[in-house]
């Protein structure tokens, strides 16, 4: 009994006090369960109309003996979604994929952001710049990210806590403010576009308490050069578990908000058809005395990821105001609203 309790754990835990460590920070970690790369953003095409877009690639750890020697052990999956919110579509584009790692299908590798699937791929090259290369069914993506901030830690140094026990946390950084150039095709029609983009990366072991349905977060890249992130993670009873907000401006400045700080309320829903989830799409955010309002750029912005993931969630493109005023654009994100969420 003494040596199963002194055993280490088959994943890493998430400890406070360790300091992220870049440029390896920004590469995988495979002895954590489960890590995101996660993009999304505002573009404009030629013509001036917006569109959003999401590129997230997932990494998560099996409980297959990691000794195996064999090259087919599924000791890693590697999962992506892409899409595109374009209203003109009247609903998310979106598409999905998955396979183990391995023969160079598949892979996230350690030593800097290079993930691929197919031929799908994010990576981060010399100097910091950003490629992400989607070809999926109904659209394809080329798009170049470059940063014009240094990255955001988020929580504690990047100790990132997400419930009551300090063991429910990630480590967690965000890119915002990334300068976006490249490309989109779709029905045999390639357009120029530019933007603007975040990135947010996290790795964990433990994220979600038992009780936890999912979350609703979002990150937006300010007018003013500023970045918000703000999330919170509601009980399966409807109420708020833990929460979180940190709003840095464009000189570096960070502030953080605690969990009684931090407060969202449904606006207005929309009912999906295929679903039947209900979604607060439009929201109040309030962090302290600050009046956040995030609308969306169409209602329609639900992924069905049930064919990689096993969850469904709302992932859309909004505009934000900040005290009645426009403040900027991001993305927010809706988990746990057809069935508790699962990590």
């Amino acid at each position: 009994m003494a040596a199963a309790i002194a055993a280490p754990p088959r994943f890493s835990p998430v400890l406070p006090g360790r300091p992220l460590a870049f440029p390896r920070d920004f590469g995988a970690h495979p002895s954590f369960r489960t890590e995101w790369w996660y993009v999304t953003g505002w573009l404009q095409t030629p013509d001036g109309k917006p569109v959003g877009f999401q590129v997230t690639f997932f990494r998560s750890a099996t409980e297959h003996d990691r000794d195996n020697p064999s090259r087919f052990a599924p000791k890693q999956l590697i999962i992506a979604h892409a899409a595109l919110s374009d209203p003109s579509a009247g609903k998310l584009l979106h598409a999905q994929d998955s396979a183990r790692e391995g023969f160079g299908i598949a892979f996230a590798k350690e030593d800097d952001t290079d993930v691929k699937l197919g031929g799908w791929r994010l990576r981060r090259e010399a100097g910091g710049r950003y490629r992400a290369e989607i070809d999926a069914r109904e659209f394809a993506l080329r798009l170049t990210l470059s940063p014009t901030q240094a990255p955001m830690p988020q929580g504690d140094h990047g100790y990132s806590r997400k419930g009551p026990q300090p063991a429910q946390a990630s480590y967690y950084y965000s890119e915002p403010q990334l300068r976006v150039a490249g490309s989109i095709a779709r029905e045999g029609k390639t357009v120029a576009v530019s933007g603007s983009a975040w990135l947010d990366h996290e790795w964990s072991t433990t994220v979600l308490d038992p009780d936890a349905a999912g979350w609703d977060w979002v990150g937006a890249n300010l007018d003013d050069g500023s970045a918000l992130m703000a999330f919170r993670i509601r009980g399966k009873n409807g109420q708020q578990l833990w929460a979180h907000a940190a709003l840095r401006d464009a000189a570096g400045r960070v502030t953080q908000f605690r969990p009684e700080q931090v407060n969202f309320a449904a606006l207005r829903t929309w009912r999906s058809p295929r679903t039947n989830a209900v979604y607060p799409v439009a929201a109040r955010l309030r962090t302290s005395n600050i009046d956040w309002r995030l609308a969306p750029l169409q209602d329609d912005q639900e992924l069905d990821s049930r064919q990689s993931t096993g969850a469904v969630y709302w992932e859309g493109a909004v505009t934000v105001m900040c005290d009645g005023r426009p403040a900027g654009r991001g993305y927010l994100e809706m988990t746990g609203y057809v069935k508790p969420l699962k990590l």
